[in-house]
């Protein structure tokens, strides 16, 4: 039986096993609050009611280490749960040693020891609102009738910028780490026309902001016969989806975690605000008094300043061209703009998701590519989908830590992830 298991019960004989969570001993009585995956419950061994073996054990008994019992719970509003076991039967299965990790500690020393923070109230409560995240995007793909796809994590080309490239040494020749799937997934819209996956994606960014990891996991998505509209309908269903799923399942992770629900309710309540890169300057210069000159991309600064204007994502459109990659479709009305957006989310945690229309046509794809000082040779393999057939089409890549962060009101993207990597962080 599981700890909440054993609460639902909530009277009457329990077995239980997990790890002590914490413990202090006097002459006559040991309290041991358990923890396993479901939650923590206090227990009371009485030297009495216990044989002298298991007294012994008990006052041997050091966090962490890891046990079995059996006895009757019982309401105890005292209790850090509400409810009390007295323990019949003690079974120590292992021992801990001294654990390291206690109140106070830096940053620094509990990153060092993240296998063992891991097991920390507040990183077991991130960790399952992840897999919520994780089960809802592939929930909400699968009830819009997308297939599940994969694509290489060693990849020939780069798509994303060649500065943020992991350049990988593959039997003498060189090849790189994918930064997304795209450019192996519009292949793929094809033949299977709606498409997506969830996989790791690698950015060798020189970054040691909050919001970036070299390695983090990329919800992404393409779709044919579909349009721009239709793209950002996809974001925020998704996001909805996201919050939804987890306001519904994860309620006690999040009061552990101390996010308050009511700044993710306005998400799923209300829709969420489509504007301009245009208009976005506008209210920069009008509401947070910060001037940006046209064509240049936002930065995290404008990002934050923006947001502070809304309480839900928004999504931001039709940027200008000269900042976005070869692959987004010139607006037919203004080919100064693209096709594409950004959605960012509120409370400073900035972009989650890019999105874009995919330039259809064959030459202005290989003149792009040239303006960005790529061999279109190099490109073959994607260019033949502009030669047999080509769709209107379009996808985008959601950072799921991003997610996770704002949702679960993180300080940092690393406590989005089990084990973070960054420029300054490859291990444990």
């Amino acid at each position: 039986m599981q700890i909440q298991e054993a609460i639902k019960q909530g009277t009457g004989l329990v077995k239980l096993h997990g790890w002590v969570y914490r413990e202090r001993k006097s002459k006559e009585l040991a309290f041991i609050v358990l923890r396993d995956s479901t939650n923590i419950i206090q227990c009371v061994v009485k030297k009495s009611n216990v044989s002298e073996k298991e007294w012994a054990d008990a006052e041997k008994i050091l966090i962490e280490s890891s046990v079995e019992i059996e006895g009757e719970i019982k309401e105890d509003k005292r209790a850090p749960t509400g409810y009390e076991i007295s323990v019949t039967k003690l079974n120590v299965i292992h021992f801990s040693e001294v654990f390291p990790i206690n109140k106070g500690q830096s940053v620094e020393f509990l990153a060092d020891n993240r296998h063992l923070w891991l097991r920390s109230r507040k990183m077991t409560s991130m960790l399952k609102i992840r897999s919520t995240v994780f089960g809802a995007i592939h929930e909400y793909f699968r009830s819009k009738n997308f297939y599940e796809y994969q694509s290489p994590i060693f990849q020939s080309v780069q798509c994303e910028g060649g500065s943020t490239l992991f350049e990988v040494n593959y039997f003498g020749k060189p090849v790189f780490l994918a930064q997304t799937w795209q450019l192996y997934a519009e292949p793929a819209v094809f033949a299977l026309e709606k498409v997506y996956c969830i996989a790791p994606s690698f950015r060798a960014e020189k970054s040691k902001t909050s919001r970036h990891l070299t390695e983090y996991w990329h919800a992404e998505m393409e779709t044919s016969w579909e349009g721009f509209k239709e793209l950002q309908d996809y974001g925020e269903g998704l996001v909805k989806h996201i919050v939804k799923k987890v306001l519904e399942t994860n309620a006690e992770e999040l009061k552990i975690l101390e996010r308050d629900e009511n700044k993710l309710k306005p998400a799923l309540e209300k829709p969420f605000p489509r504007i301009t890169y245009t208009e976005a300057l506008k209210v920069l210069k009008e509401k947070n008094n910060l001037q940006v000159e046209w064509g240049k991309d936002l930065r995290t600064i404008e990002e934050d300043e923006i947001m502070k204007n809304y309480d839900t994502p928004i999504i931001v459109t039709h940027y200008p061209k000269q900042v976005k990659a070869f692959y987004m479709k010139e607006d037919p009305s203004d080919s100064k703009v693209v096709f594409g957006y950004d959605m960012l989310a509120p409370e400073g945690y900035g972009e989650v998701i890019g999105a874009s229309e995919r330039e259809p046509d064959l030459e202005k794809i290989k003149e792009r590519l040239k303006e960005q000082g790529e061999e279109p040779s190099n490109y073959e393999f994607y260019l033949d989908t502009r030669k047999y057939g080509s769709v209107q089409h379009g996808g985008f890549g959601m950072g799921v830590e991003r997610i996770i962060a704002w949702v679960c009101g993180l300080e940092s993207i690393k406590d989005a992830i089990p084990f973070p990597r960054t420029m300054l962080r490859y291990k444990p």
